[in-house]
């Protein structure tokens, strides 16, 4: 097994490539750690994968560790992402925790092969897979203020918080689910079957859109959005999909899988039924079904 490592993450560290190498050492396996070297860094990860390994650790970011799951993809490696990011939804997602080093002890006692579903937007020329959820529209500019509040940093939150208020409402979305009439929406949430609760495993992404008839109800809305029960709002609606096209007026904010990015004016959204394969304890719902 390789384990791939980006110190320069913020939620890694200089001393995690070390921690690393102690933690495998207690067990029975044939393991490498390799720091992520910024001139490097491509290579070594094209590097990683062409060995081969029955499997492929990552503590690195959201971005580094969804673009690793996304180039392994259904035929290579299993791919454990640990947490290492910002927001880490996919290692939450797989281990239920925001410490790389328990999720690394799960994956190593507990892990089985699992296929993970997930979606693709393609933006132009720009495809970016996610696996948990993507979040389309103003309420998605909430995002980096919510999460600088859960770091403690209150004059960046303030500052972000600012700027999503003032860009709320400044454009609907139009969207076609399944190439049916189109709608339009404050937002549009598509989220994987992997973390869903109205989804039946592999079937499709479950699409939300959503309605906030004033700026209070989109924070409301965004402060809840993928994390809580916020479906069952009546400014909610969600159906599942599998095919997605969405236009804007103007250029269309998003948080992929806990990554905040800027769209273009129009976007279109697959599922990908069998994404990658991750090394990760079976959910108890799945134990339960065998």
């Amino acid at each position: 097994m390789i384990m791939l490592v980006n110190p320069l993450s913020g939620g890694v560290g200089s001393r995690a490539v070390a921690e690393a190498e102690a933690i495998l050492s207690q067990y029975a396996c044939d393991a490498s750690v390799v720091s992520l070297e910024g001139d490097q860094f491509d290579q070594q990860i094209q590097d990683a994968l062409d060995a081969r390994p029955d499997v492929l650790f990552v503590l690195a970011g959201d971005g580094t560790a969804g673009t690793i799951a996304s180039r392994a993809g259904p035929d290579g490696p299993l791919v454990a992402p640990l947490p290492g990011g910002t927001m880490n939804m996919l290692p939450r997602a797989l281990y239920g925790t925001a410490d790389w080093k328990l999720a690394l002890q799960k994956a190593l006692e507990e892990g089985a092969p699992q296929c993970v579903a997930g979606g693709e937007v393609t933006d132009g020329e720009v495809k970016q897979a996610f696996y948990c959820a993507a979040i389309m529209g103003s309420p998605a500019l909430w995002a980096p203020a919510r999460e600088a509040m859960r770091t403690g940093k209150l004059k960046l939150a303030w500052l972000y918080a600012r700027r999503a208020f003032k860009r709320a409402f400044s454009g609907r979305l139009r969207f076609s689910l399944d190439q049916r009439p189109e709608r339009r929406a404050e937002a549009l949430v598509l989220i994987s079957p992997m973390i869903s609760r109205a989804m039946e495993e592999n079937t499709g992404l479950e699409a939300a859109a959503m309605n906030p008839s004033d700026a209070m109800e989109a924070f409301r809305l965004a402060a809840h959005a993928v994390m809580d029960d916020w479906r069952q709002d009546p400014a909610v609606t969600t159906r599942a999909t599998r095919n997605v096209t969405i236009r804007a007026r103007s250029r269309i904010p998003a948080v992929i899988d806990g990554e905040p990015v800027l769209l273009r004016h129009e976007a279109k959204v697959r599922f990908i039924p069998k994404a990658f394969q991750a090394l990760a304890p079976i959910p108890p719902a799945a134990e339960d079904a065998v």
